[in-house]
């Protein structure tokens, strides 16, 4: 067994990692709070913006800065891109999935449910995806038992992740959702990581693949252009309040009209 270190760089990496975790999680919990107001139509557009934060920003990337700390004692660890950039899409695709799925069912138990167990099962597959996107001069193992156990704390962080976008309203509440959800993505992150075990081979050979560092910058520089984004957005659109109140007044427009008398060109009333 080689000794493997999972904080190389002491807390900086865990630490933001759930920074970002958290500031992904409270940018989704927003957009998803507009698309509640918004209307199906509008809806649609915060829910995939919402999927962007919480699976590209809230997930992925907490993965991916965590995996930073990660080292192997007698290897060089390097990284596959085409499957590190498929488990971004997946972690996007399935946030967005259980947003949608959540959303459509409101308050019926089972949407949430199947929501939860789709969005938890893909996260699990998109954190294992990006550990055997890793390229090393060792052979990688895993301890089904806590693979097993990091998977279920993958559904139960989602479920209560979608939950929260169905209910939680009002800027504190918000960010104390958020702070709960960072807890439970580290949470998964790491114990998946603890399921790991690595055997380095005996002579070391080339590792093909980009070094994290090649990675971070495009990361740094994509995932700020798409917050950024999001946040001007959230920040630009009618707040939360001005939309409760254009829901209410077109509400009461739709009442007067359906119990106004019908009038003729000349303003007579029919009948």
């Amino acid at each position: 067994m080689s000794p493997i270190d999972h904080f190389s760089f002491g807390l900086l990496t865990p630490v933001l990692a759930y920074i970002m975790s958290s500031v992904g999680s409270m940018l989704g919990l927003l957009l998803t709070s507009r698309a509640r107001l918004a209307g199906e139509r509008e809806g649609k557009y915060w829910l995939v913006g919402a999927a962007l934060a919480i699976g590209g920003t809230g997930i992925w990337t907490m993965h991916f800065i965590a995996m930073l700390g990660f080292s192997v004692a007698g290897s060089a660890i390097r990284y596959d891109v085409p499957l590190t950039a498929l488990s971004a899409l997946i972690a996007v695709v399935v946030v967005g999935l259980g947003l949608f799925l959540a959303s459509h069912g409101g308050e019926r138990l089972w949407f949430l449910l199947g929501g939860g167990v789709l969005t938890g099962c893909g996260v699990a597959s998109m954190h294992y995806l990006g550990m055997a996107a890793m390229n090393m001069s060792g052979h990688i193992s895993y301890d089904p038992a806590v693979v097993s156990l990091s998977v279920l704390i993958a559904i139960a962080a989602a479920t209560v992740s979608l939950w929260f976008t169905l209910r939680v309203r009002g800027a504190l509440k918000i960010g104390g959702a958020a702070l709960v959800m960072g807890v439970a993505v580290s949470g998964m992150h790491y114990t998946g990581m603890y399921s790991m075990s690595v055997t380095t081979h005996p002579e070391l050979v080339p590792v093909s693949g980009a070094r994290a560092i090649d990675l971070l910058l495009p990361l740094i520089v994509g995932i700020s252009v798409i917050t950024v984004g999001l946040l001007l957005a959230v920040i630009l659109s009618p707040s939360e309040k001005e939309l409760r109140r254009e829901a209410e007044y077109k509400a009461r427009l739709h009442e007067h009209d359906e119990g106004a008398p019908e009038v003729d060109l000349f303003g007579t009333p029919r009948g």
